[in-house]
Protein backbone atom coordinates (compact mmCIF):
# COMPACT_ATOMS: atom_id res chain seq x y z
CA UNK A 1 0.00 0.00 0.00
CA UNK A 2 2.06 3.18 -1.51
CA UNK A 3 0.77 6.48 0.05
CA UNK A 4 4.20 8.37 -1.00
CA UNK A 5 1.65 10.98 -3.15
CA UNK A 6 -0.57 11.47 -0.14
CA UNK A 7 2.80 12.17 1.56
CA UNK A 8 3.35 15.25 -1.21
CA UNK A 9 0.33 16.50 -0.98
CA UNK A 10 0.21 17.07 2.42
CA UNK A 11 4.10 18.66 1.65
CA UNK A 12 2.55 20.57 -0.73
CA UNK A 13 -0.36 22.01 0.90
CA UNK A 14 1.65 22.83 3.82
CA UNK A 15 3.46 25.47 1.68
CA UNK A 16 -0.20 27.13 1.85
CA UNK A 17 -1.29 26.73 5.25
CA UNK A 18 2.16 27.10 7.69
CA UNK A 19 2.05 24.81 10.52
CA UNK A 20 -0.99 23.17 9.89
CA UNK A 21 -0.78 19.44 8.79
CA UNK A 22 -3.44 18.18 10.59
CA UNK A 23 -5.98 20.38 9.08
CA UNK A 24 -4.20 19.58 5.49
CA UNK A 25 -4.73 15.69 6.51
CA UNK A 26 -8.43 16.18 8.01
CA UNK A 27 -9.34 17.39 4.59
CA UNK A 28 -7.50 15.34 2.71
CA UNK A 29 -9.11 12.36 5.16
CA UNK A 30 -12.56 13.31 3.61
CA UNK A 31 -11.84 13.56 0.20
CA UNK A 32 -10.65 10.41 0.35
CA UNK A 33 -13.49 9.32 1.53
CA UNK A 34 -15.54 10.84 -0.83
CA UNK A 35 -16.73 13.47 1.36
CA UNK A 36 -17.29 17.57 1.40
CA UNK A 37 -15.62 19.80 4.00
CA UNK A 38 -17.06 22.74 6.11
CA UNK A 39 -14.00 25.24 7.05
CA UNK A 40 -15.35 27.64 9.92
CA UNK A 41 -13.05 30.50 11.13
CA UNK A 42 -12.43 33.44 11.21
CA UNK A 43 -11.60 35.78 7.99
CA UNK A 44 -8.09 35.71 6.86
CA UNK A 45 -6.69 32.61 8.19
CA UNK A 46 -6.47 31.15 4.93
CA UNK A 47 -9.31 28.80 4.28
CA UNK A 48 -9.76 29.91 0.76
CA UNK A 49 -6.46 29.48 -0.24
CA UNK A 50 -6.36 26.27 1.09
CA UNK A 51 -9.06 25.34 -0.76
CA UNK A 52 -7.80 26.59 -4.31
CA UNK A 53 -4.75 24.73 -3.52
CA UNK A 54 -5.89 21.52 -2.81
CA UNK A 55 -8.17 21.99 -6.02
CA UNK A 56 -5.02 22.36 -8.24
CA UNK A 57 -3.01 19.87 -5.81
CA UNK A 58 -5.57 17.47 -7.12
CA UNK A 59 -4.92 18.59 -10.63
CA UNK A 60 -9.43 18.93 -10.54
CA UNK A 61 -11.07 21.64 -12.01
CA UNK A 62 -12.26 24.63 -9.67
CA UNK A 63 -14.86 27.11 -9.27
CA UNK A 64 -15.68 29.77 -6.62
CA UNK A 65 -18.90 31.16 -6.06
CA UNK A 66 -18.99 33.93 -3.49
CA UNK A 67 -22.31 33.65 -0.99
CA UNK A 68 -23.82 37.06 -0.38
CA UNK A 69 -27.34 37.92 0.77
CA UNK A 70 -28.44 38.78 -2.72
CA UNK A 71 -27.40 35.08 -3.86
CA UNK A 72 -29.95 33.25 -5.97
CA UNK A 73 -30.76 29.67 -6.38
CA UNK A 74 -30.16 30.09 -10.18
CA UNK A 75 -26.61 31.68 -10.02
CA UNK A 76 -25.10 28.44 -8.45
CA UNK A 77 -26.69 25.51 -10.13
CA UNK A 78 -27.73 27.78 -13.59
CA UNK A 79 -30.70 28.61 -15.44
CA UNK A 80 -33.29 27.62 -18.35
CA UNK A 81 -32.73 30.61 -20.59
CA UNK A 82 -35.40 31.47 -23.76
CA UNK A 83 -33.06 30.85 -27.75
CA UNK A 84 -35.56 32.94 -29.78
CA UNK A 85 -33.77 31.31 -32.60
CA UNK A 86 -34.53 27.83 -31.35
CA UNK A 87 -37.90 29.24 -29.74
CA UNK A 88 -36.33 26.71 -26.91
CA UNK A 89 -35.40 26.95 -23.26
CA UNK A 90 -31.37 25.71 -22.82
CA UNK A 91 -29.58 25.27 -20.10
CA UNK A 92 -27.03 27.29 -18.67
CA UNK A 93 -24.64 25.21 -16.44
CA UNK A 94 -23.76 27.39 -12.99
CA UNK A 95 -20.37 27.40 -11.12
CA UNK A 96 -22.12 23.84 -9.78
CA UNK A 97 -20.47 22.03 -12.77
CA UNK A 98 -16.81 21.84 -11.60
CA UNK A 99 -14.67 18.67 -9.53
CA UNK A 100 -13.94 21.36 -6.42
CA UNK A 101 -16.72 24.10 -5.74
CA UNK A 102 -15.74 26.57 -3.04
CA UNK A 103 -18.94 27.38 -1.58
CA UNK A 104 -16.96 30.31 -0.02
CA UNK A 105 -18.65 32.38 3.48
CA UNK A 106 -21.85 30.23 2.59
CA UNK A 107 -23.56 31.20 6.18
CA UNK A 108 -23.11 35.10 4.31
CA UNK A 109 -26.45 33.67 2.12
CA UNK A 110 -30.37 32.96 2.60
CA UNK A 111 -31.16 29.32 3.44
CA UNK A 112 -33.07 29.42 0.11
CA UNK A 113 -29.72 29.64 -1.84
CA UNK A 114 -28.07 27.33 0.71
CA UNK A 115 -30.55 24.55 -0.23
CA UNK A 116 -29.84 24.59 -3.49
CA UNK A 117 -26.77 22.41 -2.77
CA UNK A 118 -28.19 20.08 -0.63
CA UNK A 119 -29.11 17.81 -3.53
CA UNK A 120 -26.00 17.89 -5.34
CA UNK A 121 -24.08 17.21 -2.15
CA UNK A 122 -26.13 14.23 -1.26
CA UNK A 123 -26.76 12.98 -4.94
CA UNK A 124 -24.13 14.73 -6.74
CA UNK A 125 -26.62 16.19 -9.57
CA UNK A 126 -29.38 18.48 -9.84
CA UNK A 127 -32.60 19.37 -11.05
CA UNK A 128 -33.71 22.30 -12.81
CA UNK A 129 -37.50 22.68 -14.59
CA UNK A 130 -37.75 19.04 -13.68
CA UNK A 131 -35.01 18.12 -16.09
CA UNK A 132 -32.12 16.55 -14.08
CA UNK A 133 -28.45 16.87 -14.98
CA UNK A 134 -25.59 15.02 -13.58
CA UNK A 135 -22.37 16.91 -12.19
CA UNK A 136 -18.98 16.00 -12.81
CA UNK A 137 -16.76 12.89 -11.28
CA UNK A 138 -15.27 13.61 -8.67
CA UNK A 139 -17.46 16.04 -7.21
CA UNK A 140 -16.54 18.13 -3.65
CA UNK A 141 -17.82 21.52 -2.32
CA UNK A 142 -15.64 23.18 0.25
CA UNK A 143 -17.51 25.20 2.32
CA UNK A 144 -16.37 28.39 4.14
CA UNK A 145 -18.19 30.27 7.24
CA UNK A 146 -17.37 32.53 9.51
CA UNK A 147 -18.47 32.16 13.03
CA UNK A 148 -22.17 32.89 13.93
CA UNK A 149 -22.25 35.71 16.15
CA UNK A 150 -20.13 37.63 13.33
CA UNK A 151 -23.11 40.42 11.13
CA UNK A 152 -24.67 39.43 8.17
CA UNK A 153 -24.75 35.38 9.11
CA UNK A 154 -26.82 32.78 8.97
CA UNK A 155 -26.90 29.42 10.68
CA UNK A 156 -26.85 26.68 8.41
CA UNK A 157 -29.76 23.88 9.01
CA UNK A 158 -29.00 20.91 10.33
CA UNK A 159 -29.95 19.09 7.17
CA UNK A 160 -26.97 21.15 5.12
CA UNK A 161 -24.82 20.70 8.18
CA UNK A 162 -25.08 16.94 8.03
CA UNK A 163 -24.00 16.88 4.24
CA UNK A 164 -20.35 17.37 5.24
CA UNK A 165 -18.47 15.06 6.34
CA UNK A 166 -15.69 16.93 8.59
CA UNK A 167 -15.90 20.50 9.64
CA UNK A 168 -12.80 21.62 10.46
CA UNK A 169 -11.00 24.99 11.62
CA UNK A 170 -7.44 26.58 11.02
CA UNK A 171 -6.90 28.94 13.63
CA UNK A 172 -4.69 31.59 14.33
CA UNK A 173 -0.38 30.09 13.01
CA UNK A 174 2.20 29.40 15.62
CA UNK A 175 5.05 32.32 15.97
CA UNK A 176 7.29 30.76 13.48
CA UNK A 177 4.74 30.32 10.44
CA UNK A 178 3.25 34.09 11.14
CA UNK A 179 7.16 35.42 11.17
CA UNK A 180 7.14 33.48 7.29
CA UNK A 181 4.17 35.59 6.55
CA UNK A 182 5.04 38.82 7.92
CA UNK A 183 8.40 38.62 5.89
CA UNK A 184 6.87 38.03 2.69
CA UNK A 185 5.68 34.90 2.77
CA UNK A 186 2.76 35.31 1.14
CA UNK A 187 0.94 31.57 0.17
CA UNK A 188 -1.32 33.07 -1.96
CA UNK A 189 1.22 34.36 -4.37
CA UNK A 190 1.93 30.66 -4.78
CA UNK A 191 -1.52 29.27 -5.99
CA UNK A 192 -0.80 29.78 -9.55
CA UNK A 193 2.48 27.65 -9.51
CA UNK A 194 1.22 24.97 -8.28
CA UNK A 195 1.58 21.57 -10.43
CA UNK A 196 -1.20 18.50 -9.83
CA UNK A 197 0.86 15.91 -6.80
CA UNK A 198 -2.29 13.52 -7.44
CA UNK A 199 -3.96 13.09 -10.67
CA UNK A 200 -7.91 12.51 -10.90
CA UNK A 201 -6.87 8.66 -12.08
CA UNK A 202 -4.69 8.09 -8.59
CA UNK A 203 -7.35 10.09 -6.78
CA UNK A 204 -9.44 7.35 -8.12
CA UNK A 205 -7.20 4.64 -7.20
CA UNK A 206 -6.55 6.13 -3.24
CA UNK A 207 -10.15 6.17 -3.06
CA UNK A 208 -10.44 1.98 -4.05
CA UNK A 209 -8.17 1.76 -1.27
CA UNK A 210 -9.84 3.47 1.15
CA UNK A 211 -12.83 1.14 0.65
CA UNK A 212 -11.12 -1.99 0.93
CA UNK A 213 -9.52 -1.11 4.55
CA UNK A 214 -10.30 -3.51 6.90
CA UNK A 215 -12.89 -2.70 10.25
CA UNK A 216 -12.76 -5.53 12.46
CA UNK A 217 -15.71 -6.88 14.25
CA UNK A 218 -15.01 -5.60 17.61
CA UNK A 219 -14.18 -2.54 16.13
CA UNK A 220 -17.62 -1.95 14.32
CA UNK A 221 -18.99 -2.83 18.24
CA UNK A 222 -17.08 0.21 20.08
CA UNK A 223 -18.71 2.15 16.89
CA UNK A 224 -21.78 1.05 17.49
CA UNK A 225 -21.64 1.72 21.36
CA UNK A 226 -20.47 5.07 20.77
CA UNK A 227 -23.55 5.81 18.45
CA UNK A 228 -25.94 4.61 20.88
CA UNK A 229 -24.56 6.53 23.17
CA UNK A 230 -25.60 9.46 21.33
CA UNK A 231 -28.88 8.17 21.04
CA UNK A 232 -29.88 7.41 24.48
CA UNK A 233 -27.82 10.32 26.53
CA UNK A 234 -29.79 13.15 27.63
CA UNK A 235 -26.37 15.33 26.70
CA UNK A 236 -27.92 15.99 22.88
CA UNK A 237 -31.09 16.91 21.24
CA UNK A 238 -30.55 14.35 19.31
CA UNK A 239 -28.30 11.23 18.46
CA UNK A 240 -26.29 10.98 15.50
CA UNK A 241 -28.05 9.98 12.42
CA UNK A 242 -27.40 6.99 10.55
CA UNK A 243 -24.98 8.79 7.46
CA UNK A 244 -23.31 10.78 10.08
CA UNK A 245 -22.59 7.14 11.51
CA UNK A 246 -20.93 6.01 8.12
CA UNK A 247 -19.24 9.12 7.49
CA UNK A 248 -17.37 8.46 10.78
CA UNK A 249 -16.50 4.97 9.70
CA UNK A 250 -15.38 6.02 6.07
CA UNK A 251 -13.38 8.88 7.36
CA UNK A 252 -11.72 6.88 9.92
CA UNK A 253 -10.73 4.33 6.98
CA UNK A 254 -9.04 7.57 4.77
CA UNK A 255 -7.59 8.39 8.43
CA UNK A 256 -5.91 4.72 8.31
CA UNK A 257 -4.71 5.06 4.80
CA UNK A 258 -3.31 8.65 5.13
CA UNK A 259 -1.64 6.79 8.25
CA UNK A 260 -0.17 3.47 6.15
CA UNK A 261 -2.68 1.55 7.33
CA UNK A 262 -5.22 -1.04 6.05
CA UNK A 263 -6.80 -1.33 9.05
CA UNK A 264 -9.13 1.22 11.28
CA UNK A 265 -8.23 1.09 14.84
CA UNK A 266 -10.19 3.04 18.04
CA UNK A 267 -7.50 5.59 17.99
CA UNK A 268 -8.85 6.65 14.34
CA UNK A 269 -12.53 7.53 15.40
CA UNK A 270 -11.32 9.41 18.83
CA UNK A 271 -9.14 11.61 16.73
CA UNK A 272 -12.02 11.91 14.15
CA UNK A 273 -14.82 12.41 16.64
CA UNK A 274 -14.84 16.42 17.17
CA UNK A 275 -14.72 16.74 13.58
CA UNK A 276 -17.17 14.57 12.44
CA UNK A 277 -19.50 14.95 15.07
CA UNK A 278 -19.06 18.21 16.36
CA UNK A 279 -21.66 20.09 13.81
CA UNK A 280 -23.94 17.16 14.11
CA UNK A 281 -24.63 16.72 17.59
CA UNK A 282 -26.38 19.98 19.11
CA UNK A 283 -25.94 19.81 23.28
CA UNK A 284 -29.06 20.09 25.95
CA UNK A 285 -29.19 23.93 26.17
CA UNK A 286 -30.56 23.67 29.75
CA UNK A 287 -28.10 20.40 30.95
CA UNK A 288 -25.11 22.40 28.99
CA UNK A 289 -26.18 25.69 31.44
CA UNK A 290 -26.68 23.64 34.61
CA UNK A 291 -22.64 22.25 33.72
CA UNK A 292 -21.67 25.68 33.62
CA UNK A 293 -23.47 26.61 36.75
CA UNK A 294 -22.13 23.67 38.67
CA UNK A 295 -18.49 24.37 37.21
CA UNK A 296 -18.97 27.80 38.43
CA UNK A 297 -20.53 27.00 42.08
CA UNK A 298 -17.15 24.36 42.29
CA UNK A 299 -15.02 27.17 41.44
CA UNK A 300 -16.20 29.33 44.16
CA UNK A 301 -16.20 26.85 46.82
CA UNK A 302 -12.15 25.76 45.98
CA UNK A 303 -11.47 29.08 46.28
CA UNK A 304 -13.28 29.46 49.84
Amino acid sequence: MSVTNIDQLVDQLGQLLLGKSQTIKLMLASILAKGHVLIEDLPGTGKTTLAHGLANSLGLNFSRVQFTSDLLPGDIVGVSLFNPESKNFEFRHGPVFAQVLLADEINRSSPKTQSALLEAMAERQVTVDGQTYALPSPFFVIATQNPTYQSGTFTLPESQLDRFMLRVTIGYPDQQSERELLMGNNPYEKLPSLKPVITPEVLSKLQAQVSSVNVSEPLLDYLQRLIAHTRQSSEFVHGLSPRGAMAWLDCAKAWALINQRDYVTPDDLQILMPWVLGHRLQPDSSIAQAIQIADAISQQVSVV
